[in-house]
């Protein structure tokens, strides 16, 4: 897994708006969502709560792998790539229950575990 890099962290505390998450199916076809409600719960980990996955869901119980892309407030892009965990119980997904508005299910806690970051197309590890 990669450490996210420090201007990294800073870039993340400065993400304007949503997040795209992005995984693929089996046959290789790419299904790409906004999601709000995230969270970056180490620096080599995000944590995304399944609200309203369908798709996302199976590819992610599939094995894909997948990316999170975030722009920040001065317009710069990063993408974190990387494998997922899906936690239907436990303290990940307890924690989640707090920070998550009462209106959404919160089905899950999906955590990307990241393994490249990139800036642009500059790739930072």
């Amino acid at each position: 897994m990669s450490v996210l890099p420090k201007m990294v962290n800073e870039a993340w505390k400065n993400r304007d708006g949503a997040i795209v998450l992005t995984t693929v199916d089996a046959e290789g076809v790419p299904n790409a969502i906004f999601a709000t409600c995230v969270k970056k719960i180490r620096d080599d980990a995000i944590v995304i709560c399944d609200n309203y996955f369908h798709k996302t869901r199976a590819n992610i119980a599939a094995g894909s792998k997948g990316s999170l892309l975030f722009i920040t407030n001065d317009k710069k892009a990063f993408q974190l790539k990387g494998s997922f965990e899906y936690l239907t119980e436990g303290e990940l997904f307890d924690n989640l229950k707090d920070w998550v508005e009462e209106k959404h299910p919160k089905i899950a806690a999906v955590v990307l575990h990241v393994e490249d970051i990139f800036s642009g197309a500059e790739k930072l590890t």
